[in-house]
């Protein structure tokens, strides 16, 4: 990016999402008319449920309308804490819990408290967007370990070994994985969990915002609850945005050691205080409640996820696996690298394919390269049958135009 001279050069350690940039160029083409197909972002098109909604009148017709704790509500955090045991086992003491606007806040809070320049974070790809540049930012050295789709987009023991050294602070696990859907198996998370042990020095982040989203019988694990010897250098990083459709109540949750939130909450003073009091009783009532409308959500996300990729495999030149869990299908675009649009223009990244589908398909895609692993597309299917239906018919026509 261009830096104005009286900007920090600290600013240029840092990108534009990839997700958000995507999403945003697609908004602004339709709102100049264009018919475009935005499923580049990556929230449920469900509701958030009437119970929760209810609470938060409840909570405004009560007075719940002022400042609150930085690190939350007691009321939130005891049902983080309830959370946690009632779903994987593990008990949290309120000090270790904090609330925050959003589980990108926590993440880049605690990233913030904890690495210095020169140290190393060790990053599977395909990865979530902001871990790498948030470590940037810090000074710090994304260390990025691509997992290839034969593996399943899963980081091995073996890898995750050879890559350690003294310098490396954190290892980041995403399960659900955005971009790639990938699930760590309570064996696979052992595996990592032993190498580990072996290197007390090493933080573990474990990013759970796609806990509930999971298909085909899989199940769900953390690795706290798999190892319960790293629970004291882990920290676990969720919120109620996805499972619960709650993206614009800006809620998230981590619960670690006592140490680490501390910090995190003298962050958190400094730049947003508490988050909503609003929003947190209505995310209390979202963990205390009953999960059956997250399960009919997970019945159609998985409707929808084998709808799309039975499609997206019929279309030559791309191909895709089916996701274990979050709601992404990664797309290998590897057969459309080289060929030519109508226009001559040669595709010879998965940028060029992403945005070639936006102009000529009017389908708004994230190329893989923003997720640090190409050639690749991330397709969102949190989006209606109807909608994903026509969008796997416009990038059918518009594969279709392309010259070999």
């Amino acid at each position: 990016m261009t830096m104005h001279p009286q900007l920090s050069p600290m600013l240029a350690r840092l990108r534009e999402s990839a997700t958000i940039g995507m999403t945003r160029r697609a908004r602004e083409l339709k709102a100049a008319g264009r018919d475009v197909l935005v499923i580049s972002g990556g929230e449920p098109d469900f509701d958030t449920p009437d119970h929760i909604k209810q609470a938060a009148f409840a909570a405004i017709a009560g007075g719940q309308t002022k400042y609150t704790a930085t690190d939350g509500t007691t009321e939130l955090k005891q049902a983080v804490a309830h959370k946690f045991k009632r779903d994987s086992g593990l008990d949290f003491p309120l000090a270790g819990i904090v609330i925050g606007t959003g589980a990108k806040q926590l993440i880049f809070n605690a990233l913030m408290a904890t690495v210095a320049a020169g140290d190393e974070v060790v990053i599977p790809t395909p990865s979530w967007v902001s871990y790498p540049d948030i470590v940037e930012l810090m000074g710090g050295k994304p260390v990025l370990l691509e997992c290839s789709r034969a593996d399943g987009f899963k980081l091995s023991a073996e890898r995750l070994r050879a890559a350690i050294t003294p310098k490396t602070r954190w290892l980041i696990l995403n399960s659900p994985c955005n971009p790639s859907g990938a699930v760590y198996h309570a064996a696979e998370l052992k595996a990592l969990a032993d190498v580990l042990l072996d290197f007390p020095h090493v933080l573990v982040m474990s990013d759970d915002i796609y806990e509930y989203i999971v298909f085909d019988g899989n199940e769900f694990a953390t690795i706290s609850a798999v190892e319960p010897r790293l629970a004291e250098r882990t920290l676990i990083v969720n919120g109620v945005s996805k499972g619960h459709c709650m993206t614009g109540w800006r809620i998230g949750f981590s619960a670690g050691p006592a140490w680490l939130a501390r910090a995190m909450v003298t962050l958190q003073g400094q730049e947003t205080n508490g988050p909503s009091s609003i929003s947190q009783a209505a995310a209390a009532t979202a963990l205390n409640g009953p999960l059956d409308v997250v399960k009919a959500n997970n019945i159609a996300y998985q409707r929808r996820r084998d709808l799309v990729v039975k499609r997206i495999n019929a279309i030559p030149g791309l191909s895709c696996d089916p996701p274990q869990g979050a709601f992404y299908v990664y797309v290998d675009v590897a057969g459309l690298i080289g060929r030519r649009t109508p226009d001559g223009r040669t595709l010879a990244t998965d940028i060029d394919i992403a945005d070639y589908l936006l102009a000529e398909g009017g389908v708004a895609l994230v190329p893989g390269a923003g997720f640090n692993a190409s050639p690749y597309v991330r397709l969102c299917f949190a989006y209606a049958d109807e909608v994903l239906d026509d969008a796997c018919n416009r990038i059918a026509a518009a594969s279709g135009k392309l010259v070999s």
